[in-house]
């Protein structure tokens, strides 16, 4: 029976190993003044120089900064966001305006951030934007979402809380599915309503969802997001907005200094796998998450 199982495994073995790991071997070009028509083997070798040019760049340390304090902005409000939805969602008795409310909010997750990109320029247009002319109706002064330092990293978060939180609340109505509604009764004879319910009930019984998810998310800290920020920033913003991915993107297939980019991107896969592997530890400790 296991051998069946095992067989099964076969044809993902080896896709992971045509893909994932046989392309590894060009972590060497890190190491190299890669030329692409020398290929590996003749391109010079440069040791730890494309990493030593890395860290003496004049924006690399500003670009580290953004995309840390992108990613937890997004993870914290990842975390909250849904947490309250599922929560106001859980004390609507109506089925089918729940349904209806999880399905408006579930669909800009399966919206491209090409598409999505678009809608945002259109309506945070400071000429023309809807959001602009509700601010300058109420006589404020317009704002610059895309276009200023100052703006541009709480609206890439707000936007990609937007997109995705409906997927996350899912995750959460599902885990309070699993409270036992006799606790509520017990409490509601007791005398406790529905804010004590939910402070001594509700939150402690998704606690330990909370808490995985949470941890497990500490592995994306440096994944602001590329997709996104590709399509929404300009150079006017790249103070604030350019992250690691974009960086590298320039570096890689712009400016065509593959070694640099190849540094880059093994120095953020490194602090990645050791970040992943904390989440996992304390996912352990803390939730008694463990995947083996």
């Amino acid at each position: 029976m296991n051998l069946q199982l095992h067989i099964m495994l076969i044809p993902a073995v080896f896709f992971a190993i045509l893909f994932s790991y046989i392309p590894m071997s060009g972590i060497v070009i890190a190491f190299q003044r890669f030329i692409p028509n020398r290929g590996f083997f003749k391109s010079t070798w440069v040791g730890f120089d494309n990493f030593t040019y890395m860290f003496n760049m004049p924006d690399f340390y500003q670009v580290m900064y953004n995309t840390v304090f992108i990613a937890l902005m997004k993870i914290g409000a990842g975390l909250i966001v849904p947490i309250v939805c599922a929560l106001l969602l859980n004390e609507i008795k109506n089925k089918v305006l729940v349904r209806s409310v999880q399905t408006m909010i579930y669909l800009p997750h399966f919206l491209s951030w090409v598409i999505i990109g678009g809608i945002l320029i259109d309506i945070l247009s400071v000429e023309n934007g809807v959001i602009n002319r509700v601010i300058q109706g109420l006589g404020l002064p317009g704002a610059f979402f895309l276009g200023s330092n100052a703006w541009f990293p709480f609206t890439l978060v707000i936007s990609d809380i937007w997109k995705e939180f409906g997927f996350a609340t899912i995750i959460y109505l599902a885990a309070l599915t699993a409270i036992d509604p006799t606790i509520y009764e017990a409490a509601y004879i007791d005398g406790a309503n529905r804010w004590k319910q939910t402070l001594h009930i509700t939150l402690p019984g998704i606690a330990h969802i909370v808490v995985l998810l949470g941890v497990l998310s500490l592995g994306n800290v440096l994944n602001a997001g590329f997709e996104q920020v590709f399509i929404l920033y300009s150079p006017s913003v790249y103070q604030s907005g350019d992250i690691i991915d974009t960086l590298l993107y320039r570096i890689g297939f712009v400016d065509a200094q593959y070694g640099v980019a190849t540094a880059i991107g093994l120095m953020k896969s490194m602090i990645a796998a050791l970040l992943i592997g904390l989440s996992y530890w304390l996912a352990y400790r803390l939730a008694g998450y463990r995947i083996f």
